[in-house]
């Protein structure tokens, strides 16, 4: 049954995510509009990004609901506990079954369980984890237009390697908000990560630093000298942001006692609220956030262009579902498997998914780029194999102490 479960979930996190990606660089060149006559790019990150959190925030609910034990209370199910349920998390026994999904983000946190769960109850607060969850949505809903708006001057696959190196703004916002140490082999990782990336982007060819062939033939800014280096500014404003998400989260995960699918419900839902209201409003033109303003409506904007060019509709109910739904195997991941797991598929995932793009669109890669992917993938695949380890001596340990126990 574990077995097949795995499958499963491999699965659906090749196939969801696989055919996002292919949706998501789809949105990222022209349509031709209704009359034939022109063709347009879609704009509008902030649509793209309202229908995807709102349909995860919906599916996030339909998964918590049916997952719900018939001991808890909606309130319960949906992350907010009272004091009585958060003191019994303090005995050894809740100490025993802390869910997986809190290894993958914080595994520096789990030396001294029992330290740390005492330090959630201490410190529980539904206010403060609400601003938590605000925190992260609004860093959500900025970061999202820097990366789609990066797919205007860089290649998909440079994208998707930009991408890889999230470990690096990771750690730097763990350090510099939540004063955090690191082990040793993540500087190294870093290191490999930031040298591939460099190569990637330094050997790419003249036509590649000006963005794919069909974005640059249909925009004047992606032609200029300086369009690569725009494309990676947006990307490390993006992969900054991320940084700042991730860092959070983690946060967050270490105090409250929260499942991964309860954050992807609220942080969603307010993403949601957030898009909209800024979409709504008739807000002045606001580079990358907020392109089509001028004193009207994005919303408006936007259902415009969809009317004009219906072609961009397809593309962006793949990227809406697919996005929700490839979220919900990935929690399904962490629950049942754990953190070593996901990042082995992710890591391949990846790498699929560059050279899925370079088939699909025929991307072309120099010597070069290929020797930065390979330096790229080979340092995260370090991060994965020391996980790994370290993963091993936790369950090692864990097996010990139980038997120290048995003979008591």
């Amino acid at each position: 049954m574990s077995f097949i479960r795995l499958i499963f979930c491999v699965a659906g996190v090749y196939s969801m995510f696989l055919w996002w990606a292919i949706a998501q660089e789809r949105l990222s060149v022209p349509f031709q509009s209704i009359d034939g006559h022109s063709s347009d790019k879609f704009r509008s990150a902030l649509f793209l990004g309202t229908c995807q959190s709102f349909l995860s925030s919906l599916s996030a609910l339909i998964y918590i609901l049916s997952r719900k034990k018939r001991s808890e209370t909606l309130i319960q199910a949906l992350g907010f506990h009272d004091k009585k349920s958060e003191e019994t998390t303090t005995t050894p026994t809740s100490n025993g079954k802390a869910p997986n999904h809190h290894n993958y983000t914080h595994n520096h946190h789990t030396n001294g369980v029992a330290k740390g769960v005492a330090k959630v109850d201490n410190r529980f607060s539904s206010k403060a984890l609400l601003l938590g969850y605000a925190q992260c949505a609004t860093f959500i809903t900025f970061a999202a237009p820097f990366g789609f708006a990066a797919l205007s001057y860089i290649s998909y696959p440079a994208m998707v390697l930009g991408k890889s190196c999230k470990l690096v703004p990771v750690m730097i916002m763990n350090v510099l908000l939540y004063r955090r140490k690191f082990a040793p082999h993540k500087y190294l990782v870093v290191f490999m990560v930031t040298t591939g990336i460099t190569i990637f982007m330094g050997f790419g060819s003249d036509s590649q630093k000006h963005g794919s062939k069909k974005a640059a033939a249909s925009m004047d800014a992606a032609s200029t000298p300086y369009a690569s280096l725009i494309g990676a500014a947006y990307l490390l404003i993006n992969l900054a942001l991320d940084g700042a998400i991730n860092s959070t989260q983690d946060e967050m995960f270490s105090r409250y006692k929260v499942t991964g699918q309860q954050m992807m419900l609220w942080i969603n839902l307010m993403c949601t609220c957030i898009s909209f209201t800024l979409m709504a409003l008739p807000l002045p033109s606001i580079p990358v956030l907020l392109p089509s303003g001028n004193g009207r409506s994005e919303l408006v904007a936007a259902w415009t262009f969809i009317q004009q060019h219906p072609g961009v509709i397809s593309p962006l109910i793949e990227f809406s579902v697919t996005g929700a739904l490839g979220q919900l195997f990935i929690f399904e991941t962490l629950q049942h498997f754990g953190s070593l797991t996901l990042v082995t598929i992710t890591l391949t995932r990846k790498m699929f998914t560059m050279l899925l793009s370079v088939v699909v669109y025929n991307h072309q890669l120099t010597p070069g780029q290929w020797l930065g992917a390979v330096v790229v993938f080979a340092g995260i695949s370090v991060e994965a194999f020391v996980k790994r380890k370290d993963i091993h001596a936790k369950r090692v340990l864990q097996e010990k102490e139980k038997a120290k126990i048995k003979s008591l």
